[in-house]
């Protein structure tokens, strides 16, 4: 089993820490301005705002220009773990031939870190010891690969990786939701989709009873979950961009990240998870 200690240093590893990258985000990753991105940006291009020393010039700005995409993105502190651990210190403009390459392992670590995200959440969550276990082992597995070298992480196939963990993630959400639901019947029409995605887009969910839903994978873009109860709701991959959840109480949600808060509305009275942290615009 991991130790209290580890857990806590591995939760602390997947939240981002800016001055500690070398903007990778702001470089291996394609932009669309229709996005909420500065512009069209091709995939290791740098952005137009990244300074010198791996900084955004406008950063205090962001919100301001409607910049929505830079402000929710998150890498699950993968930009940290492929700067300091993977590269030791090294970066791409003082080694423009192995540039490239840093760009494709960053987007292999922000997998691997999403799925460590996501199973520390279901070890956190989970009663069960037995599944508990299986999630624990499946952590080392996961953090032991998150420590090869450039060359073995390119090479990686995720998808191996990715079906182990979505088996774990399933199973607990299951056993999660089950404690909520109690065999009662939905209270969405899931039979609502855009493909084969959960269309919930601009709904106004206030007065559904929601506890132990399953909205994995939903569109919630603008829906309205105003002040309601989400405990046991699995949001797994749910499109939470600028779904309403002022006053909701989310802290015993499934699988929320915090690049879904951080593209959804809220206030100081939405409760969150341990694990997340409040978006700073949702206090302005």
């Amino acid at each position: 089993m991991i130790h209290k200690d580890k857990d806590r240093e591995i939760q602390e590893s997947l939240k981002i820490d800016c001055k500690n990258c070398f903007g990778f985000c702001c470089t291996a990753l394609y932009f669309s301005k229709s996005d909420g991105f500065p512009n069209d940006k091709e995939a290791g291009k740098p952005c137009i705002n990244l300074d010198r020393k791996f900084k955004c010039k406008i950063h205090k700005e962001l919100r301001k220009e409607g910049l929505k995409g830079c402000t929710a993105y998150d890498c699950f502190g993968a930009g940290q773990k492929v700067a300091k651990v993977t590269y030791k210190g090294e970066n791409w403009k003082e080694n423009p031939e192995i540039s490239q390459q840093m760009f494709d392992v960053f987007l292999v670590m922000r997998q691997i870190h999403e799925m460590l995200w996501y199973l520390s959440e279901a070890s956190r969550m989970q009663d069960d010891l037995n599944i508990k276990y299986k999630i624990n082992n499946m952590i080392t597995e996961i953090v032991e690969i998150s420590n090869l070298d450039a060359a073995s992480l390119i090479k990686l196939d995720l998808v191996i990786y990715k079906s182990k963990v979505n088996a774990l993630l399933l199973e607990t959400s299951k056993f999660i939701r089950n404690k909520y639901k109690r065999g009662k019947s939905s209270n969405i029409n899931h039979k609502k989709l855009i493909a084969g995605r959960l269309n919930l887009i601009g709904a106004d969910l206030k007065k559904k009873k929601l506890v132990g839903e399953n909205l994995s994978g939903a569109l919630l873009i603008a829906a309205d979950l105003k002040g309601i109860n989400l405990s046991g709701v699995d949001f797994l991959g749910a499109d939470l961009r600028d779904t309403d959840l002022r006053g909701a109480d989310l802290s015993r949600s499934i699988y929320l990240t915090q690049l879904q808060l951080n593209s959804a509305k809220g206030d100081i009275n939405t409760q969150l998870p341990i694990s997340l942290s409040r978006p700073e615009h949702w206090c302005d």
